[in-house]
């Protein structure tokens, strides 16, 4: 009998090895794949050149430019929008659905969450086109509400998902008795909240903004709907093009030569890109661990 359970417990110890193998070989296939793929164009126009350049005009005939930087800058600002609107929105939301709201008023509000989490990206790029787009147009009275400021409200909705469940679900595992032994203290139950339960969650709360981040630097369905999608460097009213839109925009018509694999450089610049913001944030969530 205890043989038996030792085989089967040894079995299981090889599958989950055999899974998480897997998904590591994904992640190394891609990344191959996406250096393969990149690092020719990026030689053939120069480092520097891809980089840095301010002009993409990827179809001229006789001098065709591959200037990245318009790109990779209003990934940045839009992303840094998403969050600095969403992540202040999500945290606070669940700090309520967690330690304040009654039950019943959790489970709608958690259903709620969850519906906005399946939502296909393509109705929030929808919604936006037809309702935020013209608003914006209207308010500030410009030509076109397609642009930058259109693509960081969309995004910051869309992470907000991320954020209010895994921050609930952090929440939700602090043990009672932490927030008891501070309200027997004499701290308020807000107190509480803000100064014990939280910071004991706080590897879950930052693990759910790196989702949130990771969703608004990869989604491109819904911003290319609401941002324009023309190659400008970024600013709040203008139209403006993605790194993920750049090439979701151009692959399907990009022929083989050096627009195509340029496509693929800016794929591996974006890849990069969210490899090294997860590295910086869990660098960040581990000294914060440390010095606590």
């Amino acid at each position: 009998m205890k043989q038996k359970q030792n085989f089967l417990e040894n079995a299981i110890h090889i599958m989950f090895l055999m899974m998480g193998l897997v998904t590591v070989g994904f992640v190394l296939l891609i990344t191959v794949y996406l250096i393969i793929s990149g690092i020719p164009a990026i030689s053939k126009i120069g480092f520097f050149e891809f980089i840095f350049g301010k002009t993409w005009s990827s179809t001229h005939a006789t001098d065709p430019q591959f200037g990245i930087l318009a790109f990779i800058l209003t990934s940045i600002y839009g992303t840094a929008g998403a969050v600095v609107i969403g992540v202040p929105i999500g945290f606070f939301a669940s700090v309520y659905i967690s330690k304040i709201a009654s039950l019943r008023k959790k489970n709608l509000i958690t259903s709620a969450v969850s519906l906005l989490a399946g939502i296909p990206s393509v109705i929030y790029g929808l919604v936006g086109m037809l309702v935020l787009v013209p608003a914006i147009k209207n308010t500030f009275d410009i030509p076109d509400g397609s642009g930058l400021l259109s693509a960081i409200i969309v995004l910051s909705v869309m992470i907000l998902p991320s954020i209010i469940k895994v921050s609930v679900t952090a929440l939700d595992a602090v043990p009672s008795e932490y927030e008891d032994g501070s309200l027997a203290l004499g701290a308020t139950p807000i107190e509480t909240y803000f100064r014990v339960s939280c910071p004991a969650a706080r590897s879950g709360i930052a693990a759910s903004v790196v989702l949130g981040v990771g969703r608004a630097i990869g989604e491109a369905t819904a911003v290319v709907m609401v941002s324009g999608n023309s190659p400008n460097m970024p600013a709040l009213f203008q139209s403006v093009r993605f790194l993920t839109t750049a090439v979701s925009s151009e692959m399907s018509y990009a022929g083989e030569g050096l627009q195509r694999q340029a496509l693929f450089s800016i794929a591996l610049v974006l890849f990069l890109f969210i490899m090294l913001i997860n590295a910086l944030l869990n660098f960040f969530m581990k000294k914060s661990k440390e010095e606590s």
